[in-house]
């Protein structure tokens, strides 16, 4: 069936991909092994953002991403999930996308587009209604409320036993179930498709929003795909990240010149027994397969643009929403005791719906390679995502490592489709900026080469001004990677050395202090609470 919707139209499409957890290195496209051909042949006809960020966790990034705001600014000052004492009730704190800021969807809509999303929301579960996809510009809308769930349905998982109960869908306004046994990127990518067809009539232009879960943990997949990896992982993940780095010098990647971190925390491969070593590899051949599955669910959505006429007005944008989990969950309270008790993790059964497992610090580091770290954490590994650029008003050329954060998005699709970013009354004026001009590759930079870039979130804080790039570690990052330092700020020249492996606070202190007094002059204008612990 071909239809034909959207011929001469002034304005682009725009479809925005949000993947889970993805590592940097993972796409055929940045180095990786993972064959993932449809993602490729749109970075072919784009730009690979090689110098995009994201906050640490994926709620926060989503926040910003819908509003062009701050993530403290629009109640998702943290995840819901880890609210501690001290900022709960607090302003900013409120666990869901507050209106303080018009969503990009409601901007859009406004403007005259049909707009439609389907998969991970959680930016708000249950209440209050105005957080809900459809109430915050969305006309049609199918997604997971909650940050994780079961990939095929059925039991939840730890994490929604521990804040909900069970995982929560919503159908528009309704209520619903997950269908058992379907898999969440299949039946994400269906429901988009579905919207896309559904009104062949309506000549507006569309705003589509796909948010898969995967490949967050659990590490579920179809067994099918799981086969096309068996014994590629093997050698572990030492062996993997050098393999990918070298990858990247052959794509002429930046990224394979610079002097890359180094894998930290647990035991080398070569020293784990036999049997672990299995589990290990199976885990990643999982997790591969995964994100093969993203991209063949890419491809059928590529293909419904096609048959409906839009792909060729379409501007795609593609990124992680942050850095690969390194959380070994089996291992880590409160998941532990529920794996246990709920989980089938022997070896054949990995990755099937009665699994839970997830990837671990070692892989998460190659997965993040080159750089430094991984989710959760305010370094390069945790907040540099995978990203590119694809279609209408995208330039067709290799990379840009021109700075661009997540909340440069919202702005940027607004200029894009001639409307103006100023805030409706009452409502707050976003941070981020266009970026039309790098992606159109009319400029190399946008944004100015002294302004402050700030992060917070989990005990964690980050800020970077030009060349330097300051962090500070929570202590929870020793209970994963003992000798990495903590509970102190790290100074980085992150233009010659984005890997993040020489710490120059001592030999540095007056950039240092500089760095530091910008994070709390950040820190006091978005209203953030430190927990009393950090």
């Amino acid at each position: 069936m071909t239809m034909t919707t959207n011929t001469n139209n002034p304005r682009p499409d725009f479809l925005v991909i949000v993947v889970d957890d993805m590592g940097w290195s993972d796409l055929s496209a940045f180095g990786g092994e993972i064959d993932t051909p449809h993602l490729d042949a749109l970075v072919d006809r784009g730009v690979r953002l090689t110098n995009f960020h994201t906050s640490p966790l994926c709620a926060t990034t989503r926040a910003m991403l819908m509003t062009g705001c701050d993530h403290h600014e629009v109640g998702m000052g943290t995840m819901r999930e880890i609210l501690t004492p001290e900022q709960t009730g607090q302003p900013g704190y409120e666990g869901y996308l507050t209106d303080r800021a018009a969503t990009l969807a409601e901007r859009l809509r406004d403007a005259g587009y049909r707009t439609i999303t389907a998969g991970k929301w959680h930016l708000g579960v249950e209440a209050p209604y105005r957080s809900m996809p459809r109430a915050r510009g969305f006309e049609r809308s199918w997604a997971l409320m909650q940050g994780e769930h079961n990939h095929y349905g059925g039991d939840q998982t730890p994490a929604t036993a521990s804040t909900h109960g069970v995982s929560v869908y919503r159908s528009d306004d309704a209520p619903v179930e997950f269908p058992l046994g379907a898999y969440s990127t299949d039946y994400f990518a269906d429901r988009l498709i579905e919207f896309i067809e559904e009104a062949p009539g309506d000549t507006r232009p569309l705003f589509s929003y796909l948010a898969f879960t995967a490949p967050h943990s659990p590490l579920q997949a179809p067994e099918d795909i799981v086969a096309l990896y068996r014994g590629k992982y093997d050698d572990g993940p030492e062996a993997l990240r050098e393999k990918r780095l070298a990858r990247m010098r052959a794509l002429g990647l930046a990224a394979g010149a610079m002097r890359p971190a180094q894998i930290r925390g647990g035991e080398a491969w070569s020293e784990l027994p036999a049997e672990e070593r299995a589990l290990q590899a199976r885990k990643m051949e999982v997790y591969a397969a995964m994100v093969h599955a993203l991209d063949r669910a890419v491809g059928r959505v590529i293909d419904a643009l096609k048959r409906t006429g839009r792909f060729d007005n379409t501007t795609i944008v593609f990124f992680s929403d942050n850095g690969p989990s390194g959380t070994l969950r089996e291992k880590t309270p409160p998941w532990r005791d529920w794996i246990t008790a709920k989980a089938d993790n022997r070896l054949d059964n990995i990755g099937r719906m009665t699994s839970y497992t997830s990837i671990g610090p070692r892989w998460a580091q190659a997965q993040s390679a080159p750089f430094f770290l991984f989710k959760r954490y305010t370094s390069e590994g945790g907040v540099r995502t995978c990203a590119f650029a694809s279609g209408r008003g995208i330039a067709s050329r290799r990379e840009s490592e021109a700075f661009i954060h997540v909340m440069d998005v919202a702005p940027t699709l607004l200029r894009m489709a001639g409307v103006d970013a100023a805030p409706p009354p009452g409502r707050l004026s976003m941070r981020g900026i266009s970026v039309a001009q790098v992606l159109a590759g009319d400029a190399a930079e946008a944004h100015a080469p002294d302004e402050r870039i700030a992060w917070e979130l989990a005990y964690g804080r980050g800020v970077k001004i030009g060349d330097w790039k300051a962090i500070y570690l929570p202590a929870v990052i020793n209970n994963v990677i003992p000798e990495v330092p903590a509970k102190r700020w790290l100074l980085y020249n992150i233009a010659r050395d984005p890997g993040e492996t020489t710490d120059l606070a001592e030999a540095e202190p007056g950039k240092l202090k500089e760095l530091v007094e910008a994070w709390f002059a950040y820190a006091r204008e978005v209203g953030v609470v430190v927990p009393a612990t950090a």
